[in-house]
């Protein structure tokens, strides 16, 4: 990994690389979207209100995943001292953030017409409240810590995003562990309880929604790399 540890490197493949990922992203959630609109039935039980789970479902996995990630990113920087891996957690944490949002939002507005409530404090949507929760609380140590860190996050930063990732496994088992309104796991290794003429969309938006993802967190880097830059190119300029 140290062989992008140059920024000017890493920008090299980072710039050619956001569009496509942006592009084909675009490509795959318009498609998903559209056959999970008009093609596939609707549900025997739910009806018209399935539908939801083309975007639910992505943004739950991108919220823990944005989470995995800003763990991965804050490891690199401790032990490895990676130059990047402070840049990458920082651009992280607000697209991780939006899409937890989106989740507990869609999950609301499932849960309305499902369950006969927005809201029920059950293990599932709780332990995604709080992982909104923990990224807000990044986004502001970050964000506080981002001059003296020279535009990426402190090591205090990093170890809040390790500790964070505890509550992941938490909202992977919550339905598991505890009893819930909320269904268990859909999809597993050892095979799907959605039949697959509703399933086969949401890959499409699944895969459509993480390209995107990337792409933001990309060109999220990119920006904060180039505000360090200026930032630098001031200070040697006021010194001078």
């Amino acid at each position: 990994m140290h062989r992008f540890a140059n920024p000017a490197r890493f920008l090299n493949i980072a710039r050619p690389l956001t569009g496509w990922l942006f592009w084909l992203g675009l490509i795959l959630l318009l498609t998903g979207a559209f056959c999970g609109l008009f093609v596939t039935p609707p549900d025997y039980l739910q009806g018209e209100t399935v539908r939801i789970l083309y975007i639910h479902v992505p943004a739950a996995w991108l919220g823990m995943a944005g989470w995995g990630g800003i763990a991965v990113a804050a490891l690199m920087q401790l032990v490895w001292r990676h130059p990047l891996a402070a840049v990458a957690g920082q651009a992280i944490a607000a697209p991780g953030a939006l899409f937890t949002a989106i989740c507990l939002a869609t999950g609301s507005i499932w849960g309305r017409p499902t369950w006969g409530t927005w809201w029920e404090w059950d293990g599932r949507m709780t332990s995604m409240l709080v992982l909104l929760f923990l990224y807000l609380g990044y986004i502001a140590l970050a964000s506080a810590s981002a001059r003296q860190a020279q535009g990426g996050v402190s090591p205090t930063t990093a170890i809040f995003g390790l500790v964070g990732a505890i509550n992941i496994p938490i909202i992977n088992r919550s339905v598991v562990w505890w009893n819930s309104l909320h269904q268990g796991p859909s999809i597993t290794m050892r095979g799907s309880s959605i039949d697959m003429a509703l399933l086969w969309p949401l890959g499409l938006t699944l895969v459509g929604f993480t390209l995107l993802f990337g792409a933001i967190v990309l060109m999220r880097m990119r920006t904060i790399l180039a505000e360090a830059k200026v930032e630098a190119r001031m200070q040697r300029m006021a010194r001078g």
